[in-house]
Parts: C-alpha cells; sequence; structure tokens
C-alpha cells in the first residue's frame, strides 16, 4: 500500500511538473495587423443547428463558416460520404464561404434529407463541424374516420380524444367549435398535454355538437382540423326506458362509472404510480386529471423535499406542474393529490433524470512556440456518463499518423516538445444515447516576437477615488511576459496594484499621486516590446452649494443653488430635472450657471427638483422639494430641533452588512442637514452608543458594514441649525456570527527592559474587534539572523510579556497574532527589536585636544568599537573643567562641565573657555542604559585673550580745572596687561559730545589727574584694560569740574526774578484794558448828551428804532418807565462811566433808577425782552465790559 502511494505521488509530481511547463489556451487576434502573415489553423466560427427542419417551399440553406491563415477550403459530407457539391446543379457553395444554398424548386425536398457535415481545411489542418440533420418539415391531413354521437349521463367523466396526425416538428393542439371560437375551459373541463380534452363530471349544458379538435403546424403555419364530436349528456333518472332507447339508438353511451357525488380517482395518469423521463436542462411537466363529483381539487408536492423555488409553475388550472432547467437534484417522487368533500386521492410520479452530454472543460486553441508543451483537455459529463473519442484533421487519432511528441492519458491529449509544421486541428466527441458534442481545437506552432496591441501613448483619465484600468493586450508565442512600471519603477502585484490575468493594470482607488507614465513591457525568448500608456487622476466633481427645500408662497420666486466644485481640465454641464422629468418649456425658468430660479411660481411648480452635474468622466446630483403655499401674511416661523425619525427597517441581511432604513421626522422649520447612525453592542458595551456613520439628508437608506460576533441595535438621529433631534427608538438586534480575527493587536513593540531580557507589548483587541469567543495572542520571537525556530506563546487578556534569557542587545524579531476559537487572524506583521542594553564597557582611547583660540578647542578621540557598547550607541559626553588660571599661581577649582555629542562622530567643539586657563578633560560613551567607562584626562591650555573690563572706575573733582581717574584692574586678565586705554570728552548742555581725547596708560597704574579742563563742565570718560591681543570690554562713567561761584552770581537767570514777573503782569492787563475800550468805542458810534435825546424825542413809542443805523429810537421819560426796545443788561448790574462826558449806564435787571452827576436820568429798565434775539442783537447799545470781553475772546 504504501509502495502504491509512492508511486502515485511520483507520477503525480512529474504530472505536475509537465503541466508547468505548458502554455495555457492562447486566442490569435482579429486585428489584421497582427493577422498579416500570421498562420492559423481553420476554425469554424458560424454553423447550422444540430436538428435543421425545413420547410419544403423554401430553399434549403446549410450554413458553414470558418476562419483562418490561409483562408481554408470547404468540402462536404452527407450521410458519411463525400457530397460531390459541382455534380449537383441544386447545390451552390458561396464564394470564400462553405455555406451550401440547395434550390428545391421543381424537385422533392425529400431528396435532399440526410445528415450533413462540413469540413473547412487549410494547409495547417482541418476543422469539422457538427452532424447537421435536414429533415422536411410535414403537416399530413387527419384520416378520415366516423365518429359516433357520445352520450354520456349527467355527473359522468368523459374523454374526447384528440390524436392529430403525426408532424414534424409536432403540432400544437386547441379545441374549437364551428364558429372558430375556443371552448370554454376551467377545472372541471381543461385540455390533456397530449391534446385529448378530459371533463371531471359532465353536465347538462356540456351537450353540443361541435367540439372540434385543430392541429397547428409552425412550419408549414397550416390548421387540420378533425371532425365534429356530439356530445349528449342525459339525466337518466328523469327518463322513462322508451325515450331512454331513442337516445341509446346509434350512439356510443358513457355509463360504467357512477354518475352520483363521489370521491377523486384519477383519469391520467391512472392507478397510483407512474414514471416519466426527462432531460436535464429541458422542462418538466407532470400532468395529473381526476374524475370525481364535485370538482377536485389538485395540489402538487414533492416526496421528501421541495418544489424548486423560483423554478416552478402550475398550469391548466393546478393540473400541471412545469419545472424549467431540470437538474440532477429535480429527480425523485412527486405527489399530485386530488380531493373533494367525499375524500381524496393522490398519484405518485417518479421523475427520472437523464442528461445529454455537456462539457465540463471543453478544449482550447493552444499556440506553442517550437520546443515548448501543452495539453488539450476534453472533460464532459452526462447520464449515461458519455463516451468521448479524439479525432486529428477529422480522422480518428487512433487511424492518424503516429506523432511522437503526443500522447493521450486519461482523455487527455498531451503534447511535448512539438516542432515547426506540427499544427492541426484536433476534434473532442463527448456522446451518450441522448446526444453528442464536438468540438474543434488547433494547436498551432509558431514563433512570434511579443506585439503589443494596445494604442502607444493612450491617455487614461479617471476621478479620484474611482477605478482605474490600464491595458495591455499582446501577443506572441511563447506567450509573452507583462511587466509594468511606473515612472521607470516596477510595479508589484500588491494592495495598490492588481495586474489582472489578461494584463491589465488596476487601479482600485486611484489618488493624484497615482498620474504619470506607465509602461508595459512584454517579452520572451525571441524580443522584449514596450509601449507607453499615461494616466490623468482628476479630481472628483462634487455639488458643494446643494439646492435646498423651499417653501414659497404663489406668485413669489424660488431659487435654487447647485454650486459645484470640479476639475480645472473638465467643464461640467448642468441639467435639471422636475419630478426626473424634463423642466417645462416656459420662460418662467430661468437657468444660470450654478442655479434655477422660477418666477412667478405657481401651485402646478410644486415638485422634486435635481440639479445633475455632469462631466465626461462623472456626475454628482442633488435634489430638493418646492412646496407652494397660498401668499398670506407670513407667521414668524418658529424653528426647533427635529423630531426623530421613525419605522427602522433592516434589509438585505449579510454576514458583514445590513441595509438600514428609515422614515425621517418632521423637520420644524429648519432643513435637515444630515442623519447620524448610532450602534449599540449589547453583547461587548451594553447601554453605550457608538457612533457609527453620516447620511446625506437626500437619503434615508444606509448600507452598513458590521463586524462579526456583534449584537447589533441601531438608532438614527437627524440634524439641522437647531440641533440634533432625540434618538429614534432602537432598531431590532441584528446579530452577526462569529469568525475568526480580521486583524492583528496594534502597536506592538519590543522595549528591552534589563541586559537579559526583553518586554514585547501590544495593544489589545477591543471587543467588538474580537470577532468571536476565546480571543487569544499568540506571541512568538525568535533572534533574527540565527536561523533560529519561533518560540510561540498564547496568552489572554494581557497586553505585554517579558521574555528572559537573553543576550544582552540582540535583534529580535517578534510578532503578535490574535486567535479566536474560529482560527487565527491574518498572518501578522514581523516587528524587529532589541533585548535589553547594558552599559559599555571599553573607554575612548586617543583623545587628542586642538585649541582654536582662546575660548575654543576642536576635541578629537578614536570611537569605541561597536561590540562594546552592548546596546545602541546614543553618543559621547565630554567632562571638561578649568585647573587654574596661567596668570594666578594659586589653583582656581571649578565644577566640571559636561558636553553631550550625540550619534557616533568621535570629535566635538568645546566652546566658551577661558582664555589662558588649563583644562582637564575626559571622555565616555553612552547607551539607553547609561554611561561606560571614562577615558584617562587630557590636559590642555588656551591662548591668552583679551581681558574682561575693568573692575571699577571714578571719578574725583580735584579743583576748577582739573579731575582725578581712578579704577580697579579687571578680575579676569586673559593674559599679560599691556596697558589701559582712556578716552573723555565733554558733554554740553544739550547732551552733544565734544571732541574725544585718548591716553595709553602703563598696566600698572590704576589712577590719572586729568588738568588743564574746563570748570564747570560736565565729561564722559571710557576705560579698556588691554593685552596683546587687543582691547577688552569698555567701562564708561561721567563727571563734572567744579563750578566758580562768582561767574554764577552774574548770570542768575531774568526770568526767575519777581520783579520781572509782575512787570510782564502789568502790561498784560493794560493791554486788556486797551481792548476792551477800543470794542465799546467802535460799538457806540460816537458821544451824545441824554438830555438833548430826551428832549428831541417826546414819543418814543411812535418814532420807531432805526435799523439802517443801528440807532435807537425816542424813549420816554415818563412814570411809566418803559424799557428801550432791545435793550441789554450787564450780567452784574453794575454801572460804569464812560470816557465821554455823558454817563453811559449799564442797565441791570431788578435796579432802581439813578440821577447822574449832570441831572440827567438814565433809569434802570427792567422787564421782559419784547423783541427776540435777533433783533436785540441790532441794537447800538454798548455791551458791559464782560460781554465785550466774551465778543472779544
Amino acid at each position: 500500500m504504501d509502495m502504491k502511494r509512492s508511486c502515485t505521488l511520483c507520477g503525480g509530481a512529474v504530472m505536475l511538473l509537465l503541466l508547468g511547463h505548458m502554455t495555457t489556451a492562447l486566442e490569435v487576434p482579429l486585428d489584421p495587423k497582427v493577422l498579416e502573415g500570421l498562420p492559423q489553423p481553420p476554425t469554424i466560427t458560424h454553423q447550422s443547428l444540430k436538428d435543421y427542419i425545413i420547410d419544403p417551399r423554401e430553399n434549403i440553406v446549410i450554413h458553414c463558416e470558418a476562419k483562418g491563415k490561409p483562408h481554408p477550403s470547404f468540402s462536404w459530407t452527407r450521410n458519411g460520404t463525400h457530397f460531390d457539391v459541382e455534380k449537383d446543379s441544386k447545390v451552390i457553395m458561396k464564394p470564400n464561404s462553405g455555406t451550401l444554398v440547395i434550390d428545391i424548386s421543381g424537385e422533392k425536398a425529400e431528396a435532399y434529407e440526410g445528415v450533413y457535415q462540413c469540413i473547412a481545411r487549410n494547409e495547417h489542418g482541418s476543422a469539422m463541424s457538427n452532424n447537421i440533420v435536414i429533415r422536411q418539415s410535414r403537416s399530413p391531413l387527419w384520416s378520415k374516420e366516423k365518429i359516433e354521437p357520445i352520450t354520456v349521463q349527467r355527473g359522468m367523466s368523459l374523454v374526447l380524444q384528440c390524436r392529430p396526425p403525426a408532424g414534424l416538428p409536432p403540432p400544437i393542439i386547441f379545441w374549437m367549435d364551428n364558429n372558430f371560437q375556443r371552448l370554454p375551459q376551467n377545472s372541471r373541463v381543461s385540455q390533456a398535454l397530449n391534446g385529448d380534452l378530459y371533463f371531471c363530471n359532465v353536465l347538462m349544458e356540456d351537450t353540443r355538437n361541435d367540439y372540434i379538435c385543430y392541429a397547428r403546424f409552425p412550419h408549414t403555419q397550416t390548421i387540420q382540423q378533425k371532425q365534429p364530436i356530439n356530445v349528449n349528456v342525459l339525466d337518466i333518472e328523469a327518463m322513462n326506458d322508451t325515450v331512454l332507447a331513442a337516445f341509446l339508438n346509434g350512439s356510443d353511451f358513457w355509463g360504467d362509472s357512477p354518475s352520483g357525488e363521489r370521491a377523486p380517482t384519477f383519469m391520467n395518469p391512472p392507478g397510483t404510480h407512474s414514471t416519466t423521463m426527462v432531460l436535464k436542462g429541458d422542462t418538466l411537466q407532470l400532468e395529473c386529471i381526476a374524475d370525481g363529483l364535485p370538482t377536485p381539487d389538485i395540489s402538487w408536492s414533492k416526496v421528501n423535499g421541495d418544489l424548486p423555488s423560483g423554478r416552478f409553475s402550475v398550469h391548466s388550472f393546478q393540473k400541471t406542474l412545469k419545472i424549467t432547467e431540470v437538474t440532477e437534484a429535480d429527480g425523485g417522487d412527486y405527489r399530485c393529490l386530488a380531493k373533494n368533500r367525499l375524500g381524496s386521492n393522490h398519484h405518485i410520479i417518479t421523475v427520472v433524470v437523464r442528461a445529454a452530454p455537456f462539457w465540463i472543460s471543453a478544449p482550447q486553441n493552444l499556440i506553442l512556440a517550437p520546443k515548448e508543451s501543452g495539453m488539450l483537455t476534453c472533460r464532459a459529463e452526462g447520464n449515461p456518463k458519455p463516451t468521448v473519442t479524439w479525432s486529428v484533421n477529422g480522422i480518428p487519432i487512433e487511424n492518424s499518423h503516429k506523432d511522437p511528441s503526443r500522447k493521450i492519458e486519461n482523455g487527455n491529449i498531451i503534447l511535448s516538445d512539438v516542432q515547426t509544421g506540427s499544427s492541426s486541428v484536433y476534434q473532442c466527441n463527448a456522446s451518450n444515447e441522448y446526444g453528442y458534442l464536438l468540438a474543434n481545437a488547433f494547436v498551432s506552432v509558431l514563433a512570434e516576437p511579443p506585439r503589443v496591441l494596445t494604442p502607444p501613448n493612450h491617455v487614461y483619465s479617471v476621478v479620484t477615488n474611482s477605478r482605474a484600468l490600464l491595458d495591455c493586450a499582446s501577443f506572441g508565442s511563447p506567450l509573452p511576459k507583462i511587466t509594468w512600471f511606473k515612472d521607470s519603477q516596477s510595479i508589484v502585484d500588491g494592495d495598490s496594484y492588481i495586474i489582472h490575468k489578461n494584463n491589465t493594470l488596476e487601479i482600485n482607488v486611484a489618488r493624484p499621486l497615482n498620474s504619470g507614465k506607465y509602461t508595459c513591457i512584454a517579452s520572451n525568448s525571441l524580443g522584449n516590446k514596450e509601449n507607453h500608456v499615461y494616466l490623468e487622476v482628476k479630481e472628483a466633481t462634487r455639488i458643494i452649494r446643494q439646492p435646498g427645500y423651499k417653501v414659497v408662497q404663489r406668485n413669489s420666486m424660488a431659487v435654487f443653488e447647485c454650486k459645484v466644485k470640479h476639475d480645472p481640465s473638465l467643464f461640467p454641464s448642468m441639467i435639471w430635472l422636475k419630478d426626473n422629468m424634463e423642466l417645462p418649456d416656459d420662460t418662467r425658468f430661468e437657468v444660470g450657471s450654478d442655479s434655477l430660479t422660477i418666477h412667478d411660481v405657481r401651485e402646478d411648480d410644486e415638485g422634486n427638483y435635481t440639479c445633475i452635474r455632469n462631466t465626461t468622466l462623472d456626475q454628482d446630483s442633488a435634489s430638493a422639494m418646492l412646496t407652494v403655499v397660498e401668499a398670506t401674511p407670513t407667521p414668524p416661523i418658529i424653528m426647533e430641533q427635529p423630531d426623530p425619525p421613525t419605522d427602522l427597517e433592516l434589509t438585505d441581511q449579510r454576514e458583514r452588512s445590513v441595509q438600514l432604513t428609515w422614515t425621517p421626522g418632521d423637520e420644524n422649520n429648519s432643513p435637515l442637514q444630515l442623519f447620524l447612525i448610532q450602534y449599540e453592542d449589547s453583547l461587548h458595551k451594553p447601554g453605550v452608543w457608538v457612533n457609527m456613520t453620516e447620511v446625506s439628508v437626500t437619503s434615508t437608506t444606509a448600507h452598513l458594514e458590521l463586524s462579526p460576533y456583534a449584537y447589533y441595535s441601531f438608532r438614527v438621529l437627524a440634524l439641522n441649525d437647531v440641533g440634533l433631534s432625540e434618538p429614534s427608538a432602537p432598531s431590532r438586534q441584528y446579530r452577526t456570527n462569529p469568525a475568526r480575527p480580521d486583524g492583528n493587536p496594534s502597536d506592538v513593540e519590543v522595549i528591552g527592559t534589563s541586559p537579559d531580557s526583553m518586554t514585547i507589548t501590544w495593544r489589545e483587541l477591543t471587543g467588538l474587534e474580537s470577532n468571536g469567543p476565546g480571543l487569544q495572542y499568540k506571541v512568538s520571537w525568535r533572534q533574527k539572523d540565527l536561523d533560529q525556530q519561533w518560540t510561540s506563546l498564547t496568552l489572554a487578556n494581557v497586553s505585554q510579556y517579558v521574555v528572559t534569557g537573553t543576550p544582552t542587545f540582540a535583534p529580535y524579531e517578534v510578532t503578535v497574532q490574535a486567535v479566536n476559537d474560529y482560527g487565527s487572524g491574518p498572518r501578522p506583521e514581523v516587528v524587529l527589536g532589541y533585548s535589553g542594553e547594558d552599559l559599555p564597557n571599553v573607554a575612548p582611547e586617543n583623545v587628542k585636544v586642538s585649541v582654536q583660540n582662546g575660548t575654543v578647542a576642536e576635541v578629537r578621540w578614536d570611537a569605541v568599537p561597536l561590540s562594546t557598547v552592548q546596546g545602541r550607541l546614543n553618543g559621547y559626553k565630554v567632562s571638561y573643567w578649568k585647573m587654574r588660571s596661567l596668570h594666578k599661581q594659586d589653583p582656581e577649582p571649578v565644577k566640571p562641565q559636561e558636553l553631550i555629542f550625540h550619534g557616533s562622530e568621535p570629535e566635538g567643539l568645546l566652546i566658551g573657555l577661558h582664555p589662558y586657563s588649563q583644562y582637564t578633560l575626559n571622555i565616555r560613551a553612552f547607551n539607553r542604559k547609561g554611561d561606560g567607562p571614562t577615558s584617562s584626562n587630557h590636559i590642555f591650555e588656551t591662548p591668552e585673550g583679551v581681558p574682561g573690563p575693568p573692575a571699577d572706575l571714578k571719578i574725583k573733582n580735584l579743583n576748577l580745572d582739573s579731575l582725578i581717574v581712578k579704577w580697579v584692574p579687571p578680575v579676569e586678565y586673559n593674559g599679560h596687561l599691556t596697558g589701559y586705554l582712556l578716552k573723555y570728552q565733554p558733554i554740553n548742555t544739550t547732551d552733544e559730545l565734544g571732541p574725544l581725547k585718548e591716553l595709553l596708560l602703563p598696566a600698572n597704574e590704576t589712577s590719572i589727574t586729568l588738568e588743564n579742563l574746563k570748570h564747570s563742565t560736565h565729561y564722559k570718560f571710557y576705560l579698556n584694560a588691554m593685552t596683546i591681543k587687543g582691547s577688552g570690554p569698555t567701562v564708561t562713567t561721567e563727571g563734572f569740574t567744579m563750578v566758580d561761584e562768582a561767574m554764577t552770581s552774574k548770570q542768575v537767570d531774568i526770568a526767575t526774578q519777581g520783579w520781572f514777573i509782575g512787570l510782564m503782569c502789568a502790561i498784560a492787563l493794560l493791554i486788556l484794558v486797551l481792548l476792551i475800550v477800543c470794542f465799546i468805542k467802535r460799538n457806540k458810534g460816537g458821544k451824545y448828551p441824554v438830555k438833548e435825546k430826551e428832549d428831541a424825542h417826546q414819543d418814543p413809542e411812535i418814532q420807531p428804532m432805526k435799523e439802517d443805523d443801528g440807532t435807537f429810537g425816542e424813549y420816554s421819560d415818563t412814570e411809566d418807565h418803559k424799557p428801550l426796545k432791545g435793550s441789554r443788561t450787564p450780567s452784574n448790574g453794575t454801572v460804569k462811566k464812560d470816557d465821554s462826558d455823558d454817563s453811559l449806564v449799564d442797565y441791570g435787571e431788578g435796579g432802581d433808577g439813578q440821577f447822574n452827576e449832570d441831572g440827567s436820568f438814565i433809569g434802570q429798565y427792567s422787564g421782559k425782552k419784547e423783541k427776540d434775539t435777533a433783533e436785540g442783537n441790532e441794537s447800538s447799545e454798548a455791551p458791559s465790559p464782560v460781554n465785550a470781553m466774551n465778543s472779544f475772546v
């Protein structure tokens, strides 16, 4: 047994090895450029049906068309022998074709009946057509017969036989009367499949003499008629013997069965069991006709099974069961049940399914290159199992010439090491008693270099996130291998790209980065051929401002917006539809570039308006409703949150998805913006609702992608400008079946925790991601590059695992895979990590310092070997400190400084050093664990630099023209001091600087006396210490020379003296008085005595005011003391004298009249003004000084 199994495996291996070198079927393209000069064996492209029934009134046309290179010639056989077409003048073969046209005019069509077969051949082989059976259609006359009248007792069953003549094809039967009206049929009276007319029970109204059976022959379109049948129905119980005998004289009497009420019995098929056969793929018709009174009801069922869903139907008033496209599963027992109120009866029909041959794998054309191998397969099934035979070029293969490159195994033809010139056409014939199949397949031996059939430089355009298909149709022998490139980078079949079997390159989700030049290269052993195509990924067309729901008043205007965002190279058109139909042809509808305006809205404008924006690549659409209301005063609109959606329903339920539909609630005067779908997983997180997706307001259906092993409930919320609605009532629960995990834990990391261990961490899957019960994690690890086996451990409810016993800082490959009770997750991604680190164990060597200047030095060292780092080298730490200043003898201990140089570079700069100092440094490597050993100390010195600033600078007055400058030497000499540079300059009262003077002073001095300076002068001083490297920072200060007191007393500022201030005040007061007097004089216009005015004018009321010269009219000195018209009174009620001899009194309110020195009376008039303000302003009355001052100001 073991030996037999070994041989089988060996043979299978040889077969697999052979098939591995075989070429798959390759169809020769019909491109004329490719076919030119390309040899090809014949292929039948069109032929007549196997069973060809001809009309004797028309010519016979037997089709046979074929292709090949060179074009094939044609010949025919008839009844197995050569049919010489040229010898029969009635037969013509069409040019460049094998189609026969037989002229049967004046001939009998029977002469050309027979079995025909077409052969198409060229120098590369011969192809055979099917056997085409030619038969003449026939419509024979009904045989003459005398049909006796039929007498039947009321209530009995009856069969009227049709028995039409045998025609070709069989005729179509129907029953009619003398008036060519179809006889009525029902559950009591119906026509059987064989054409007979069955009566389950007869009634008195069934009596008639024109039951006529007609047969229609479809090919000849003729109808044959049977002699009419006369049926008499008798009610014997109501007749006496004499009458009965008269009726029965010379007629058949159907009276053997009972005429009263009875249980059903079967008329057709009779008995309790029958058998029928049907071929697979045909239509099965089962029939049951029962006798009984009352008329039985018929029903059908399948024993031990169900009737095939979608393929069965009942006809002829339930008496016929019809099953289409019969399969093997339709075989078995079918029960026909007849039932009335007196009982029931059943009949079992056993259906046997047989099958004519049908293809499992028909042979395919092969194009092979010389020395290649291939195989022709021919697999067919049937019942009974068909016999498979092979022919080559129409000759049975056993009778053909022997070919060493060909052998037959298990019904397949295996070709190996084929040679040029061995092209042939093979025929496979599969036959059983119910039919046959014949297939041609050529084997063409070609040696052709690759050709790319796709047009060069073709440009494919798609929109973002759509699918892109780039063609690379090719031809060649051997079959070319196709390789794709993008911008010179090879493309591999994977997630981003899919290379189909026909070499078409698919980009499932095209994005702008996929745009560019693509090259496909077709190559075989005879050469290469490349072709370039281009892909342009354009921005999708998207409506960014959709039309909104409108409620407008009649006779007003409605505007729907439809603004689109699109690719600049595309030009979208806009189509508006109303209720999915074109807009009315009405000038009121105005279509703009991004809108639709409806003027003078009417009631019939209500409806759903859809905007469609089309480009050559895609489109987008949006819809909105228009509601028209009567023009009424608009009440205030109260907007509220929308009502929650209702009527949630789950449809299209699948393993991983479901479709949710709902009905929106009331918008509450604010248009809806979107729907929010939430879900609850009561298995893993009961009571927690999670946002799942948002749906456009234009849709009330959502296709939801689900996870396995979850108990879903869904609810929907609506959103408008006010806010979210309350959640809808939850949908019914939908449970998904468990499955193996779809994904693995994420964020897998390897952390080295100690020198001999590492920790593997990951993010656990959620309950929804588990996909099933029993979630665990398979943690696997192995040391990289050591060809070790994986070490695995399965854990549950943890998110980390510590691996111990690892070498220090060794690379490890780690995977974490999710596993549940239903299987493992996908192959996990390998994560690279390292075990724990230890401290470096070697110090840097060969430390060298190159001093750049007094403050900068470059340090170099030899890098430590990576093997001694015992981890990942993070860098080097340089510690350095100042030992002492070279200027001072005593050391100055300074805290060490540390510089960190990240990376592996063995060099760095030390900055901020003190010049003229001695330093010590050392270096150590470090990793994440810590610092390694320190190198030996290295001592270096910095050169001199510029000194620091003097520690202090002071100025001291000595006398009127000299100052003493004192300072303290700098704290940091930074070398040997060579002296000091002192600069000074005077500053005047406006802070302007005078000329600058410089003095170089020796290093051992700390003061200097400056003489011959200006007395009472402000000076600014600058001082620098110096070494051979130059001057250090500057310190500054300011000082004053002493003041000369005698000179100061002569130069007292006059503006500060009291007498000067008083003088200025007096002058200002005098000027003010003069201004007042001038103003009064101008307004007065001259001097006049008051008495003269009194004498000259007796009645002031008769003499009006003269408006032309601004003077007052006459006034009276009567006791009335009437006030002057337009008079004004001083604000303080005082009276002043004027420079003239007359006394001018200012009039104030409430004062008493007074006499002046000259005896004239100037009354102080009181009372309300009789003129308005404008009139008073025209008076020439002298104003008071206060008013005059106000006017001046």
